[in-house]
């Protein structure tokens, strides 16, 4: 789809564009976009600021990284470890540097040339006490002039909520709080608020007359100024309403009446009376009626204190998941996009930031409209410069952006920004093709990249073992509904119900659904969303569905049928034709079941992500390699030939999308899974081993007061794979307890967060810590020695199986770089990744990176091959497999070269190679155009027949590779240095390709 089609569906409600020079000057050249040859994903916090990920550069520059992928660096939360609590958009987080170091940052990329990739947050931002826009709303409630930034229902269904905001932040009963003292009154800086420990809240101007009575002002002395004050206070507009001119009235009365109030306040001679009615509102404990003035202000305000667990039901305003202070921005209102983008926009004008990842596009309300405004402001950007502000009105200017967007046809490159978006595609689905974008962030390559490790002819035996172990078949469809289900039902419950109500509303003026219960048409969306096979729709806000995303409708409407049998399943036929628009009359559509639809799609996605990823993900454990985003807990291994196409698919649709295998949120490292991934082919190995830790490690296990074993079966096989998994690769005897201590503690830390997302024995909302003490102690009985320095049975009997782990795991590895790096697409490196990385979920790989340590192996790496060959280099690195230096000298190699022929790795025909027959499924193989082919192997721990040793030239045999139209060809090796000639009739026998190195890419010479 062309641009210009897609801009001319925005209508006058894209933010405007005035002119801050007189023509586009070679608009052409300036809007060519630059796609990242390779991308390396920093993770900045106070803790690593600009300075440091400044002083790393020259590093990945070395190592062959083209663009820096920098998480979110605007003010953040205090304290933020990952920038997505976003509290203003238009400030770069001074915790980072600020803009002074920002612009070194900036300039030392440019030196190098290096672009940065920004991730960037459009779908929610982070409130709290230095929040301006949230403090505003709190303060005004409707009338405030930020009030249609957040996604607010100011109509819910409670009554009593009406022009309310909820704030679930209290950690007991209102009453309780308020009568022991912990929600108090007080004033800074000449502000009312009410503070409830680290909140601050600030009052509604209308309600300060109240903690002043006319009785108790004579009493004290009150100055007859400040009384005339609270007068007029009291006759502001109320904060209620929403009519335009008395919205404007309140605003102007404000700006005249909170400088007097503040001077007012901090005059001494205010200070006594003061200090009285503070101490007369804020009551007395013990004395239950001293709280009724208190309670009586409290309700007046345009907010709501309430205990925390009433958010899962009555929240009403969108939150990011369920975590209540990150609260959804209406990005869909062209006044929220201007103000968010503001310095973005200054940051791509002065080519500091050359590329953008959204964060959560699932979350947007119209997805499809905010990637065009975005491609319209990199446009403006590059025209216009930093310097220009949206104006009020329309201008030419904005005539001569959408001329400009309009002049080229950018179907090949999806617009002229390089945009990404952080999207989970489900098998057999793509993103929308109008989209402006460049494909997604990687998870699909997540999942392809991994599951071609995964033995799948063993898959039928691991669901035997794993239902056998825990007494129950267990059907991954049906843990998927059920926990999607649970996320309804209690963490998104409150988004539910403003659904509900939505419909309700609808049904209430149809004759034939005026019938249907509230029940009934809760139970039919929570049904149906929990059927839904993808993460989301792409109605838009014309009403214009594709036929997927109908198709997807009817097939949730379907399955929630079959689920629901006694339900009356009109009520379902309702649905789906609201959903699909039927009732639109012509070409009309009714704007509220369009609402409905907008609004039923943008919750699809968080509920798909906390049923799935947050939850199933821990709950089914048969094989947790599976277990990872943008993969399935249904998935068990895919054939080489569905790997092959999935490339040649990407490099058809979308050749610059981005290929990760670890990232901030991966549940584990691409370095666990492949490890993990071997175990798919002990057959019968690893589950002798399972049944004999079982048990010898029962006496460790706590039967607690309600009669639950701590671990479950299931958890207890859950950590048995995730130590076989994460053991370090350095458990020497000398150091061995503190280094065991703290691996210790993590898996601890990591258990916690396992069984809380799980939810089965315990969850975030309602602790059990009695539960997690069993557990931790069971953790600790397996793995720490005794008082004489005895390692426990478990550990000895694990190190028997590590060596086939270590050395095979990191074989997938080596293997998984190098297919990243040559497959089509953009190749990301999560920080650390380029040695061995065993971390786990989030805080877990978060931990500080050893930068000195990369950048010192990788010079004497670089030395060595000068001084002693590429051949020598690879004899040292196998020698000393558990330092990691394998890894990072075949990341280094290959991206080199990718570096040298990036015109063959972005653009290159990708051709799939075989192998002779008897060992066709142990290779996956692919050549780029005729001049690079790449060559791994697969499934070698059984192709080694369990033998933990390299190279691996001795298991293949005479099998051959094929190079097509490649006979007589000549190949360097660019691991070893070695040469490979393609006999007449293009074959290479396979014992040479791995004589050297358990990976090969080879260059045409």
């Amino acid at each position: 789809m062309r641009i210009k089609g897609a801009v001319q569906t925005l209508t006058a409600e894209t933010p405007r564009l005035s002119q801050s020079s007189s023509d586009c000057i070679e608009r052409q050249s300036r809007l060519d976009a630059r796609a990242p040859v390779s991308t390396y994903r920093l993770q900045l916090h106070a803790g690593f600021p600009f300075a440091q990920a400044e002083a790393v550069l020259p590093y990945l520059k070395e190592l062959g990284i083209g663009d820096c992928y920098a998480s979110p660096i605007f003010e953040a939360r205090p304290g933020s470890m990952h920038g997505y609590d976003v509290t203003r958009h238009d400030r770069l987080n001074p915790e980072l540097g600020g803009d002074e170091s920002f612009a070194r940052f900036a300039a030392r990329l440019r030196g190098l040339g290096m672009g940065l990739l920004l991730d960037i947050v459009p779908n929610h931002m982070g409130v709290g006490n230095d929040s301006v826009w949230w403090q505003d709303v709190l303060e005004n409630g409707r009338a405030s002039e930020f009030a249609d930034y957040f996604d607010i229902d100011w109509t819910p269904l409670n009554p009593d909520m009406q022009a309310k905001l909820l704030l679930p932040i209290l950690g007991g009963q209102y009453g309780e709080e308020l009568e022991s003292k912990r929600i108090q009154i007080v004033v800074e800086d000449g502000r009312f608020f009410a503070r409830y420990f680290e909140h601050r809240i600030p009052l509604a101007p209308r309600s300060i007359p109240l903690i002043f009575p006319d009785a108790e002002c004579d009493e004290l002395g009150v100055p007859q100024s400040f009384r005339d004050l609270m007068r007029e206070l009291a006759h502001i507009p109320p904060h209620e309403t929403t009519d335009k001119a008395l919205v404007a009235q309140r605003r102007r009365q404000l700006e005249e009446l909170r400088p007097r109030l503040r001077e007012a306040l901090r005059s001494e001679a205010m200070q006594p009376a003061l200090e009285k009615e503070l101490e007369r509102i804020n009551g007395v404990a013990g004395n239950p009626q001293s709280f009724d003035r208190l309670h009586e202000l409290l309700e007046m305000q345009p907010w709501r204190l309430a205990y925390w667990r009433v958010s899962t039901e009555e929240i009403n305003y969108r939150r990011f998941f369920d975590i209540n202070d990150l609260v959804g921005l209406r990005m869909e209102n062209p006044a929220v996009f201007a103000a968010t983008h503001c310095l973005i926009r200054r940051l791509m004008a002065r080519g500091e930031v050359t590329g953008l990842r959204i964060d959560h596009c699932d979350g947007l309300f119209n997805p499809m409209q905010y990637l065009i405004r975005l491609q319209m402001l990199y446009v403006a950007s590059q025209c216009l410069g930093e310097t220009a502000q949206p104006p009020t009105a329309p201008n030419g200017i904005e005539m001569q952006v959408r001329e400009t967007l309009s002049e080229h046809d950018w179907t090949a490159e999806r617009g002229p920004l390089y945009v990404v978006v952080e999207k989970i595609l489900e098998p057999r689905e793509s993103l929308p093709p109008e989209w402006p974008v460049r494909g997604t962030s990687g998870y699909d390559f997540v999942y392809s990249g991994n599951q071609v490790f995964i033995c799948s002819e063993n898959e039928a035996r691991f669901t035997s073992f794993y239902d056998s172990l825990t007494g129950h078949p267990s059907d991954p469809e049906t843990v998927v509904y059920q926990s999607k289900l649970n996320v309804m039902r209690n963490a998104l419950s409150s988004e539910v119900y403003v659904l509900t109500n939505l419909l309700r509303h609808l049904a209430s003026s149809n004759r034939r659904a005026r019938d249907f219960t509230d029940d009934l048409l809760e139970t039919a969306v929570r049904e149906t969303i929990a059927c839904f096979p993808v993460y989301r729709t792409y109605i838009d806000h014309r009403g214009q569905y594709s036929e997927r995303d109908r198709a997807f409708i009817r097939q949730a409407i379907a399955r929630a049928k079959r689920r629901n049998r006694e339900m009356d399943a009109s009520v379902f036929n309702f649905l789906e034709n609201t959903l699909l628009l039927h009732s639109k009359q012509a070409d009309e559509t009714d704007p509220r079941e369009l609402y409905f639809a907008l609004k039923f799609q943008q919750l699809t996605g968080p509920v798909m992500a906390k049923g799935v990823e947050d939850t199933a993900f821990y709950v089914y454990n048969r094989f947790i390699s599976s277990n990872d985003v943008g993969s399935s807990i249904h998935a068990f291994g895919i054939t080489v030939e569905a790997f092959h196409d999935t490339n040649r698919e990407r490099l058809r649709a979308a050749p610059d999308a981005m290929l990760a295998t670890s990232t901030h949120d991966t549940k584990r490292s691409e370095d666990v899974r492949n490890r993990l991934n071997v175990l798919s082919e002990m057959t019968y190995v690893w589950p002798s081993y399972v049944r004999r830790w079982m048990r010898m490690n029962a006496k460790f296990r706590r039967t607690l007061d309600d009669g639950r074993i701590a671990p479950d079966l299931n958890e207890e096989y859950f950590i048995y794979q995730t130590l076989a998994g994460a053991w370090p690769w350095d458990d020497r005897p000398s150091g061995t307890r503190g280094n065991r201590q703290a691996f210790l503690e993590r898996m601890q830390q990591y258990m916690t967060k396992a069984l809380s997302e799980a939810k089965v024995n315990l969850s975030w909302t309602n602790p059990n810590p009695a539960y997690v003490d069993a557990v931790h102690s069971f953790l600790r009985g397996i793995l720490m020695p005794d008082a004489r320095g005895r390692e426990p049975r478990f550990v000895e009997t694990l190190r028997d199986l590590l060596p086939a782990l270590q050395v095979f795991g990191a074989v997938n590895s080596l293997a998984q770089v190098v297919l990243k790096i040559v497959s089509p697409g953009v190749p990301d490196f999560y920080q650390g990744t380029e040695l061995w990385d065993l971390s786990l979920v989030d805080p877990d790989n978060r931990r500080p990176v050893d930068y000195n340590l990369r950048r010192t192996a990788l010079a004497r790496l670089r030395e060595h091959a000068v001084s002693h060959g590429e051949m020598s280099v690879c004899r040292e690195i196998l020698g000393r497999l558990s330092d990691g230096r394998v890894k990072l000298w075949t990341m280094h190699r290959a991206l080199e070269l990718r570096n040298r022929m990036p015109g063959v790795f972005r653009r290159g025909a990708y051709t799939p190679l075989e192998a002779s027959k008897e060992h066709a499924q142990h290779i996956v193989a692919c050549a780029r155009g005729q001049e690079v082919v790449a060559v791994v192997p697969r499934f070698s721990y059984s192709l080694m027949d369990g033998k933990p040793q390299m190279p691996l030239a001795a298991a293949w045999g005479t099998s051959e590779l094929f190079l097509p139209n490649m006979a007589g060809a000549a190949f360097e090796n660019v691991f070893t240095g070695t040469w490979l000639s393609v006999d007449s009739n293009g074959h290479v026998p396979l014992r040479a390709v791995f004589a050297d190195f358990p990976v090969a890419l080879l260059v045409r010479r």
